[in-house]
């Protein structure tokens, strides 16, 4: 569960220079709802596991006692038997013990993940603050001597409003910039 859960985190981390910022945020969204799901899953494992586990270490206590008991009788066999049925409950008992900690681990990082991506999704939200990229790309234009508008894009917009506040700005600076390179049509 968690290798699926991390291969599709790989994915979306490659797919980071997505260009449209709400495809971006979609893809998040979906990629933390099915960690939840994934942890949920995790968590079910974890504790079938140390239900299994406590199971194991009742059948090694009776596989003991019963060893125990055999040894008071003068059959080897007996004893022999005895002794090799509470060796198989110690090894598995070993191999639930390494499992419960492996999966323990596994949810640790994979909550830790969720989080991260939780956090991540939070901050590539519309209406969300402005992306480094984003940023970036106005500090140049302002540089060439363009006005960087004011959208007052504070989320009570509609969002049709907000794609046409947004439209605008484009508009406004293509406009300036045809205007700078001389290609005013």
């Amino acid at each position: 569960m968690f290798e699926g859960l991390k291969a599709r985190l790989e994915r979306l981390l490659q797919d980071h220079s997505r260009p449209d910022p709400r495809a971006r945020a979609a893809a998040l969204r979906e990629a933390v709802l099915e960690a939840k799901v994934g942890i949920q899953t995790m968590r079910s494992a974890l504790a079938a596991t140390e239900r299994e586990l406590e199971a194991e270490r009742r059948q090694l206590a009776d596989a003991e006692r019963r060893g125990q008991l055999a040894a008071q009788l003068p059959d080897q066999e007996t004893v022999s038997v005895a002794e090799r049925f509470a060796q198989r409950h110690r090894d598995r008992v070993g191999v639930l013990e390494r499992k419960l900690a492996v999966q323990r681990d596994e949810l640790t990082l994979a909550e830790r993940e969720a989080a991260d991506m939780l956090n991540e999704y939070r901050g590539a939200r519309p209406g969300a603050a402005v992306p480094a990229s984003i940023d970036a790309a106005w500090r140049d234009l302002e540089a060439a001597g363009a006005d960087r508008p004011e959208l007052e894009l504070d989320g009570t917009d509609s969002r049709a409003e907000t794609d046409r506040k947004l439209k605008q700005a484009v508009e406004e600076q293509l406009a300036f910039l045809k205007r700078k390179l001389g290609k005013d049509s």
